[in-house]
């Protein structure tokens, strides 16, 4: 299987980006060929949508994932899932029911070759706080985590503030427990600048400055790399690619940026996915010196 040994950031595509393509235009392997042909090397999968039967593949799938793998040279960076506790409608999961709910992704996630998880807790409230058992949840997986050589990752989004409570809980789990398999996925949402006339804006939302993701970097195994919108000159207009990932970059931030479209609608009518990701891995490659 395909593994990037470059040194540095990485350029990958989260496939939620084909949203509104996948099932429709693009197959699987049209997904991969145009990630392949625009020089990336890594993927993110949601599992519910991407692995066929999930939660329960069959062989011949699953080998078929893996020969698309080595003809694209691609490598299965993240595997994003749920953790649902609100899955039954007359009661929650409990906390063992979690973690086994979330066990069977991981021991699927290693089959197929991941090494990363982007491990979606429900929410409590609009700041996207975690349910209040979120660490026994985690502890109650580590273990198995462990075995695999997995990376549990909770995603930091907007509205979150990278110096906020939320955010200083998850790394004080990681320094308490010392773990290895427990990290972040930072959403570049939380860097927006700026947004459309008429457009809703969370309330509870100020941008993080991109200095402050600097104390974070050690816990931080992979970035969405989300976009809104970017012009014909390779330039994100919503988000300051530039001061990011020049950051990411002098650092020796060592992960995978993963692409992530956000904005059909709003900001592109008629855009095509190929086009926008690859204007987006344009401007990566440019700040990056690929």
């Amino acid at each position: 299987m395909y593994r990037n040994e470059k040194k540095g950031p990485k350029r990958g595509v989260a496939l939620y980006s084909y949203s509104a393509e996948f099932g429709f235009e693009k197959t699987l392997e049209d997904c991969f060929e145009d990630v392949h042909d625009m020089g990336a090397h890594g993927i993110e999968i949601l599992a519910n949508i991407h692995i066929e039967n999930y939660p329960y593949p069959t062989q011949a799938w699953v080998d078929k994932w893996f020969g698309l793998l080595d003809k694209y040279e691609l490598e299965p960076v993240e595997y994003g899932h749920w953790v649902d506790s609100h899955v039954l409608q007359y009661r929650d999961l409990t906390t063992e029911e979690s973690v086994e709910f979330l066990c069977r992704d991981m021991r699927l996630a290693h089959r197929l070759g991941f090494r990363i998880m982007r491990t979606k807790m429900p929410v409590i409230n609009e700041l996207l706080e975690p349910v209040e058992n979120w660490r026994d949840i985690i502890r109650g997986a580590l273990p198995l985590a462990e075995e695999l050589d997995l990376i549990l990752c909770p995603e930091i989004h907007i509205p979150s503030n990278l110096k906020g409570k939320m955010v200083q809980e998850y790394v004080g789990f990681i320094q308490e427990t010392g773990t290895k398999h427990f990290a972040l996925n930072i959403d570049f949402s939380v860097f927006r600048t700026k947004f459309e006339e008429g457009e809703w804006r969370d309330p509870a939302f100020t941008p993080n400055e991109p200095e402050d993701i600097i104390p974070l970097l050690p816990y931080v195994a992979c970035c969405h790399a989300k976009y809104f919108h970017v012009d014909e000159n390779f330039q994100e207009t919503h988000v300051p690619y530039e001061k990011i990932l020049t950051i990411l970059k002098d650092h020796g931030w060592d992960w995978y940026l993963l692409s992530e479209y956000e904005g059909a609608d709003k900001y592109d009518p008629g855009y095509e996915v190929g086009q926008m990701l690859r204007r987006h891995h344009i401007l990566m490659k440019n700040i990056l010196g690929d």
